[in-house]
């Protein structure tokens, strides 16, 4: 049985990766407000939303050396700190060219704070002896959903985004200063060198990174075109085309939150390959789909076969490297790099021929992770959970 302290320090790490989740999610609902009230065109307003992209792979190589210099539980409570604060900022922006760089350090904020909390979770994984990466990133799907929610309710009632954000900035910096004492200090031994400014993945940690991406890839091209495919294809209606997306998040979450339990029966590799071939059989569905239900179904089947992936890739790397924090930043820089290019990528091919041609390239990317499956084979050399401790 799972001490108090094993209980609390989950729990904790669980809270976390939920905080990060909301502040994404309650933006998200409001950057229409922001295309309106800055008067911004969707060029302009596509090429600001650029800038947090920028500033995660900027900041994210560096996150190693931040967390063997102020330890893990620092880093992570300030850095989720940082990232709640960031949440009201935007909307004070009064000029695209101010957006940007406030977007700019918004981004910076996200992939370090993403990078630490990772890491806390991959050495709480190794010193309880079973998996749980797959169940944290779930709880971030559900502080995104629940986020998101509000937003709506905000959206709709007209409430100003300076007010609403604003608010939720406070809320949730409280929860994360409030529950940031109880996260595991992670320090690195007396006398280590200090990881290098820009991390630089080793062999191992690159083909991880690669697995991700296929995997993040997939993800994102699902979420942002779902809707548009079906619209655009199916020929369905708007209030259908929107299901898609529900559809889509909800197979995502739910298959986070139970994934712990597969990884825990079946181990990694086999997780990993099952995941491949129900992503590969909903991408085959989305291409051959012309009516809405089978193309509503294919997306759920992406949304549940590249549920566990990132998780498992994140907490493989954690393992591979001479840090959690050097291989977590290693493998995330590459992973959401993917996230960055599927949108404008989907919509190049699109462009050249048509949704349904994009969506292959998607599929020979879900082929991609079940062929590489065997990469995640280094499972870390679990601590008992009576070593684990918040002190």
């Amino acid at each position: 049985m799972e001490s108090h302290v094993v209980r609390r320090v989950r729990m904790a790490v669980a809270v976390t990766f939920a905080v990060h989740g909301a502040v994404t999610g309650s933006f998200a609902t409001r950057i229409p407000w922001l295309q309106e009230h800055l008067h911004a065109g969707p060029g302009e307003l596509g090429l600001a939303l650029l800038a947090p992209a920028v500033g995660s792979m900027i900041a994210m190589p560096t996150a190693g050396r931040l967390i063997h210099r102020l330890g893990g539980r620092a880093s992570t409570r300030w850095l989720i700190a940082l990232w709640s604060l960031m949440l009201a900022l935007p909307a004070l922006a009064p000029n695209l060219a101010v957006l940007w760089v406030t977007f700019l350090v918004y981004g910076a904020a996200a992939g370090m704070c993403d990078v630490a909390m990772n890491a806390q979770g991959v050495v709480v994984e190794q010193r309880m002896g079973r998996s749980i990466m797959s169940g944290l990133h779930g709880m971030w799907s559900v502080g995104g959903l629940a986020g998101g929610a509000i937003g709506v309710l905000a959206a709709q009632t007209g409430l100003d985004a300076r007010i609403h954000l604003g608010a939720m900035a406070a809320v949730l910096l409280l929860v994360g200063l409030a529950i940031g004492p109880r996260l595991l200090d992670i320090r690195a031994e007396e006398g280590a060198d200090a990881p290098p400014r820009f991390v630089l993945p080793s062999r191992h940690v690159l083909v991880l990174g690669l697995i991700g991406f296929c995997a993040v890839f997939g993800e994102a091209a699902s979420q942002d075109w779902c809707a548009v495919y079906l619209r655009q294809i199916t020929g369905t209606s708007a209030g259908v085309a929107a299901v898609s997306y529900t559809a889509f998040a909800f197979t995502m979450a739910a298959g986070r939150l139970c994934g712990d339990m597969v990884v825990r029966r079946l181990g990694a590799v086999p997780t990993v390959r099952i995941s491949g071939v129900v992503a590969t059989a909903g991408g085959i569905l989305v291409v051959v789909a012309r009516t809405p239900l089978p193309a509503i179904a294919g997306f759920m089947l992406i949304g549940l076969g590249v549920a566990v992936v990132v998780p498992l890739v994140f907490g493989a790397a954690g393992n591979a490297a001479p840090t959690p924090g050097e291989g977590v930043s290693g493998v995330a820089t590459i992973s959401y790099t993917s996230g960055f290019i599927a949108p404008s990528a989907i919509g190049g091919i699109a462009s050249f021929s048509s949704l349904s041609a994009s969506f292959v390239l998607v599929t020979v990317l879900m082929v991609a992770v079940l062929l590489s499956a065997g990469a995640l084979a280094r499972r870390p050399s679990f601590r008992p959970a009576s070593d684990l401790a918040p002190m």
